[in-house]
């Protein structure tokens, strides 16, 4: 019974001495804030308090039916998708927006985000996929949602992802030819060791997932992982930071800290630079 109380304690020395280093501190400093705030995560899952995460997990509609739900609009959502398409050379590209959450190299590809919500809803690209948008809106459990554009012969290397505090999601919306040969795929390493080590490597230690149209899967994204398209046509999925399932009081502590980070001037100008503005015919 004393073990979240040790944990919150240690958890919050961490916090404590990271944000106080942080002024001045650069990216060296916001790297230890990320480490210290991940952490009371990490303390959580090796004392059994909140489950760790498999390579992916497909079976998540009893602790997540909203996404379920999502699902069911699958329809609608690609066909706003394909018709966005027409139009992807104006779509932002993904250097604009990840700043560096995916920095050293992986913006060299040709990847773009049509961003729906990143903390609120994004007016000007609901207006352009308004069915996807109403199937987000009922979804409070989302934080960011967009459509991840992947063009063909195109490799996301090796790499980290953010925040503990979210699990990722991806439904497969234009995946081609369904997968069938396997080409469009996602993998992830979960081996705590090979994480630790910080070689990315290692990643050919993990399994891979192949996304199918309609079908969505979730993964833990601080995990090392990389994801392809070796197909000959552009790869789609719809894409959405969820709030970690977690006990009562853990969860107060995630919504508080999101709240918190979604107000940053910081990420009011990255809403900014994913609004897209289409032609009138892409309305149609």
């Amino acid at each position: 019974m004393f073990a979240p109380i040790r944990i919150a304690a240690s958890a919050s020395l961490d916090i404590a001495s990271a944000l106080g280093r942080l002024p001045g501190g650069g990216k060296k400093g916001r790297k230890r804030v990320k480490k210290a705030f991940n952490g009371v995560y990490a303390r959580c899952e090796d004392a059994g308090l909140i489950e760790r995460m498999p390579a992916f997990d497909v079976d998540y509609g009893d602790d997540y039916p909203e996404l379920r739900q999502l699902e069911a609009s699958y329809a609608d959502i690609r066909s706003e998708c394909e018709n966005l398409l027409r139009f992807r050379s104006q779509i932002t590209d993904m250097s604009a927006l990840g700043g560096q959450y995916t920095e050293r190299g992986i913006h060299t590809i040709q990847w773009k985000a049509f961003m729906l919500k990143s903390g609120t809803f994004i007016p000007e690209n609901c207006a352009l996929a308004p069915k996807t948008a109403a199937a987000l809106q009922p979804l409070t459990t989302i934080y960011n949602a967009f459509f991840s554009i992947l063009e063909p012969h195109q490799y996301v290397s090796p790499h980290w992802g953010y925040y503990k505090g979210f699990v990722r999601y991806h439904l497969g919306v234009v995946i081609p030819e369904n997968n069938a040969n396997q080409k469009c795929w996602l993998r992830v390493n979960v081996d705590r060791a090979d994480n630790a080590r910080r070689d990315k490597k290692l990643i050919e230690n993990g399994p891979k997932h192949y996304w199918e149209n309609g079908r969505g899967v979730m993964f833990d994204d601080t995990n090392l992982h990389d994801a392809a398209n070796d197909s000959d046509e552009v790869r789609v999925v719809l894409w959405l930071d969820v709030a970690r399932k977690l006990p009562r009081g853990l969860d107060l502590y995630n919504r508080a800290l999101l709240k918190a980070v979604y107000y940053e001037p910081s990420v009011r100008r990255f809403r900014e630079n994913a609004v897209v503005r289409l032609p009138d015919a892409a309305s149609g």
